[in-house]
């Protein structure tokens, strides 16, 4: 299908679709909420879909679309009992019987998923779980990678999938996933990866010839929203941009539906059955988050500033209660921000690209490394979270490299050969600071020069001998598969010697919160006294975490997220009452 250039949005006004009545109402458009009405319309319900952004697709859009999800047919080896104890080992024992749930139903949900056509992936050759000291972790068979999708297949309805992040895009508007960076990476070294580069650009550069406003070829988050709305449109089921929840309505003491605004009035819409709140928790509102964290740090959200807490207000009006925090409220993350002057050109998170691989280290103010630079991005940016910055202008931490590492790995927002030529420009705007010596970057960051002089000897001495006295990086087999397997004898430590050297700043951050509304295994929201409310769920990020604020692998938010839809939906059509 070819959309001629100009042509954008949906093909009829969005108050148009929207139904007076239906069985489910679904308040969120991320995985989470596509999921749940994918498969309640499956199972018999009439379902419509309310977003109150221009476009769909939420923080899931933004993500890196990894699915932690155990007993796919991937991990054939691994058993309920160890997983169940490697999270019993991580989060508090309070949310047991929601954990069980979510591993006893996670392989239906997901077969349910994969054979409606709604989610194609491919288990992750190489995924140890993020705590491997722990008893009941593996090294591979729990993550799933979504596969790439075709977005053309969604015709007009591509310009309303949430744009991507710069950190997910080259050369202005492809896309690219972890595969597709080592294939660029190895252009003109080897003859299958540069072959397949080419066709990757020969695909971009055939999108925007023919009109389409980004590249077609789908992957990470956006791949992942765009199965699921295929799968949603396919089913015609409502999905209504602009609609913004007023208030949950309330009839014999049920949740009976929503009054919306959306187009240029309001109008409320009856649930027959059920209201399911899928809005993405609260990163986008700062009064919630500063109530979660010390806020003389600094802190930014790489989640959608959509996801501001009205479905988690929505639901406290009619009795719903927050879940006490777990061991974060936050799943944490390092992130950098690239600005001019005062403007803000973008933000990444710094997950496994850059952190853990070899002549990268992290320093904090006072020039010395303070955690393990391979640990998983919420293990460092818990510990990120603990600094104080020397000034309020200054980041708390510098992540450091060589030129070496640089044009091998790049270093955030920096990207290594021979996607580099923006890297100039990263410099000049003040986001990568470089300098010809280590005293003279030392100076350009406000640090103690011979500390941090100090801090890199020590660090060589460390990667001649392949093991880290201080935090041990590259000791543990998810270190490892995020180094470069080329360096030896630990594939996580080079000396930072080839100048010139770089610094780009890291605050502490997050991708989404980790609290949220109490619910049972049936993911229904709960009032003061632990009971029900009637006819209200929720799920993803609304949904208090069944971690409790930990992180146990990549995909921690999603595979819960997917396979609670499906509980949700099955609990509705069956009639799950209180």
């Amino acid at each position: 299908m070819t959309v001629p250039t100009g042509q954008t949005g949906t093909s009829e006004p969005d108050e148009a679709i929207c139904p007076a009545e239906t069985d489910v109402i679904v308040i969120g458009a991320g995985a989470a909420g596509l999921a749940a009405a994918v498969a309640a319309k499956d199972l018999g319900l009439d379902v419509v879909v309310l977003e109150k952004e221009r476009h769909f697709g939420g923080t899931s859009a933004l993500s890196g679309a990894a699915i932690w999800i155990p007993l796919h047919d991937g991990g054939k080896a691994d058993d309920a009992a160890s997983i169940l104890a490697y999270l019993d080992a991580l989060a508090e024992p309070c949310d047991r019987s929601r954990r069980e749930a979510f591993v006893r139903h996670a392989g239906a949900a997901l077969s349910f998923f994969q054979h409606c056509g709604a989610l194609r992936y491919t288990p992750r050759a190489i995924a140890p779980d993020y705590h491997p000291e722990l008893a009941g972790a593996v090294a591979t068979g729990r993550v799933l990678d979504v596969a790439p999708f075709d977005g053309r297949s969604l015709g007009l309805r591509l310009n309303d999938l949430r744009p991507p992040l710069a950190s997910h895009l080259v050369f202005g508007g492809m896309m690219v996933n972890r595969a597709d960076v080592q294939t660029l990476l190895a252009f003109g070294r080897e003859w299958i990866p540069t072959r397949r580069s080419l066709a990757l650009l020969g695909r971009y550069c055939r999108d925007r010839l023919t009109g389409w406003k980004r590249g077609t070829r789908l992957v990470v988050g956006s791949a992942l929203v765009a199965q699921l709305a295929s799968a949603l449109f396919g089913r015609g089921i409502p999905l209504v941009l602009n609609a913004r929840v007023l208030q949950l309505t309330l009839a014999d003491g049920q949740v009976s539906g929503a009054d919306v605004a959306v187009g240029d009035g309001k109008r409320h819409i009856r649930a027959r059955l059920a209201v399911i709140l899928a809005t993405g928790g609260f990163p986008g509102n700062p009064a919630m988050s500063l109530a979660e964290r010390d806020p003389d740090i600094p802190h930014l959200s790489m989640a959608s500033a959509s996801s501001d807490g009205g479905g988690i207000a929505l639901a406290q009006a009619v009795g719903g209660q927050l879940a006490e925090t777990g061991s974060s409220a936050f799943f944490r993350a390092p992130v950098s921000v690239h600005r001019r002057g005062d403007e803000e050109i973008g933000r990444i998170a710094h997950l496994v690209l850059d952190r853990a691989k070899p002549g990268v280290i992290a320093v904090n103010k006072d020039g010395r490394r303070f955690t393990n630079e391979a640990d998983s991005y919420h293990r460092f940016g818990t510990a990120l979270s603990r600094l104080t910055p020397s000034a309020p202008q200054r980041p708390p931490a510098w992540l450091i490299c060589d030129a070496r590492a640089l044009r091998r790995y790049g270093l955030g927002l920096a990207r290594p050969f021979p996607a580099h030529l923006g890297n100039c420009r990263l410099i000049r705007d003040g986001y990568m600071i470089e300098a010809p010596t280590i005293n003279a970057l030392a100076k350009k960051l406000g640090l103690p020069g011979d500390t941090l002089s100090e801090t890199l000897a020590r660090h060589a001495e460390a990667a001649a001998n392949g093991r880290d006295p201080d935090f041990g990086k590259g000791g543990s087999g998810h270190n490892r598969a995020l180094g470069d397997p080329a360096i030896h004898p630990n594939p996580c430590l080079a000396p930072l010697n080839r100048p010139p050297f770089y610094a780009v700043g890291v605050v502490s951050g997050d991708l989404g919160t980790a609290r949220g509304l109490r619910t049972d295994a049936s993911a229904r929201v709960l009032n003061a006294e632990g009971d029900a409310v009637p006819g209200l769920y929720a799920v993803g990020n609304d949904m208090h975490s069944i971690m409790g604020g930990s992180y146990p692998g990549p995909g921690t938010t999603l595979g819960p997220a997917l396979v609670f839809a499906w509980i949700v939906a099955n609990a509705i059509a069956k009639g799950d009452a209180p």
